[in-house]
């Protein structure tokens, strides 16, 4: 078995009540007039969302709404998000977050999927869209909820029982909903707040989109401590002036958003508003992280400490972490650390092999309490990733990453195990190649993409460039870091690099913009 190098005995600075909606009602006893989240035009306190929150959980068991029952939240980032999924906890409810601007019929299929006793929307959607067959689900508000005359309900016993259901993209098939235990909500929540020193003094903008389990690092963090969370629309935070407004006139201390979108930003001429802000800490995550990427944050905001998180969403918002610093970047590379306390990693080869030394990449295998309970009713599929029979005595997930660990004890992602390509005998890293383009001082942002070039395979990088630098003069830029073989046989320069709902680089529609197909490898093809 390898050695456990990542797992660190240490305990955390956690309250001694034991999951999330028992601490920010803790947070709720210690400071009742303390403002929790405010958004444009409303601020609660912790005590009034505390009021919000138990009268809308007595108004879901009114209507039926019982222990293990699915609430999916059709809601956008607001505060009656925070409420819905506070009240569903509350009874002990399971919260399904889903992004309300979803094609009707994805939304259709997702709610067959889980089955849900009622949907807490505020009019997003038009329910009458909906298929016959769910003509029968109950859609209603928070407002509907908190006006309703309902005796009061107590909360439910600190017991380890499913928190929420997060569904993953489907960008490889079937969306799979993501069950997610109140113990390793828990553990995750506490780890973040803990190493990131997250308190009832931090002021926190959350720029990710709700519905993504990536924005949970901050949205919970900051109400299990006791700090006041602002609230934007996402729609608005895609202007980079609105955030930068936002960060200066509530004096944000803390932001956590992905690489994508911090280079959205550094594109804006406004990036250097940042120097005069309150900022102390921006957590990154949900994409690779590079060295330019940190240089570009500290040359406007030196000060400002910077966070790589990974965590694949079977492994609950984040799984490890590492603060970024000098000596870190000079590294040349930014690891992802060590994993949270009670997590183990472990690394295994092609022949299913634990591997023992440093700086050997292999697939990561992730044990301990942050493993998912498994995949929404479907246990063939939860056995296919959740594996007895990798490590002894460990139920490990299989997370098809690759990643090693170096020197110091700290893991490095490489790739995933479908994006570290192979052509000509020769594996290539596509993130590799997206980092050489980004050392370019005229380049903005990057994104390397294997595509499907008459039959084989072939590589794409598209370019947001700051100046009139053509694709031949980049192409030989990058040849200065690269080998013939890594250099993509297509420079594609775009006006900005466009991004999914959850902020990441959205691959398939800078293909579709240039008429590219995605590389799909048959059965006698080169493969990962």
């Amino acid at each position: 078995m390898e050695r456990d190098r990542g797992s660190r005995d240490e305990r955390f600075g956690v309250s001694m009540v034991s999951d999330v909606l028992h601490q920010i009602l803790d947070s709720a006893r210690r400071s009742p007039d303390h403002v929790a989240v405010r958004d444009a035009d409303v601020s609660l306190t912790y005590g009034e969302l505390t009021e919000m929150s138990g009268r809308v959980a007595a108004a879901l068991t009114v209507r039926g709404v019982v222990t293990g029952n699915r609430v999916v939240l059709l809601l956008q980032n607001s505060i009656d998000y925070v409420v819905a999924a506070m009240a569903s906890m509350w009874i002990g409810a399971i919260f399904v977050p889903l992004d309300a601007t979803d094609p009707v019929q994805r939304l259709a299929s997702l709610l067959r999927d889980c089955q849900p006793t009622l949907v807490i929307t505020n009019g997003v959607m038009d329910e009458s869209s909906l298929p016959e067959d769910l003509a029968s689900v109950e859609f209603v508000s928070v407002a509907q909820l908190h006006e309703e005359q309902v005796d009061a309900v107590g909360t439910l016993p600190i017991d380890e029982r499913p928190s929420y259901i997060i569904y993953t993209s489907g960008t490889t098939g079937t969306p799979k909903g993501v069950v997610i235990g109140s113990g390793a909500f828990e553990s995750a929540v506490s780890a973040c707040s803990f190493a990131r020193g997250v308190d009832a003094a931090t002021t926190t903008l959350c720029v990710s989109p709700f519905h993504f389990d990536g924005s949970f690092a901050t949205l919970f963090t900051t109400l299990t401590c006791g700090g006041t969370l602002i609230v934007r629309p996402r729609e608005s935070l895609l202007f980079a002036r609105v955030f930068f407004n936002t960060v200066l006139a509530e004096s944000v201390t803390y932001t956590g958003f992905t690489p994508s979108y911090l280079r959205l930003l550094a594109s804006n001429p406004q990036f250097d508003k940042l120097r005069g802000s309150a900022l102390e800490v921006i957590a990154m995550g949900g994409e690779a992280l590079t060295v330019s990427d940190v240089e570009k944050v500290w040359s406007v905001a030196p000060g400002v400490r910077v966070f790589n998180g990974y965590g694949p969403t079977e492994t609950t918002i984040t799984v490890s972490q590492m603060e970024v610093t000098p000596t870190v970047v000079s590294r040349g590379v930014i690891p992802i650390g060590k994993p949270n306390p009670g997590a183990q990693f472990y690394l295994v080869d092609e022949g299913g092999h634990p591997i023992e030394d440093d700086h050997v990449p292999g697939e990561l295998y992730i044990g301990g309490g942050q493993l998912m309970n498994g995949y929404w009713a479907s246990p063939a599929l939860t056995d296919k990733v959740i594996r007895s029979d990798v490590i002894v005595g460990q139920r490990v997930y299989k997370t098809g990453d690759i990643v090693y660990r170096d020197s110091a004890g700290d893991f490095v992602y490489v790739n995933r195990a479908d994006r570290v390509i192979k052509r000509g005998g020769v594996r290539i890293s596509l993130l590799e190649i997206t980092d050489a383009f980004c050392r370019n001082g005229d380049v903005n942002a990057a994104a390397s993409v294997a595509f499907d070039n008459g039959g084989n395979l072939g590589i794409v990088t598209f370019v947001e460039v700051t100046s009139m630098t053509s694709p031949a003069e980049l192409h030989r830029g990058v040849g200065e870091f690269l080998p013939p073989t890594m250099l993509p046989d297509r420079i594609c320069v775009v006006e900005s690099i466009p991004l999914t709902s959850s902020g990441k680089t959205d691959e398939r529609r800078l293909l579709s913009e240039v008429g590219l197909d995605p590389w799909a490898p048959t059965p006698t093809s080169p493969k990962p």
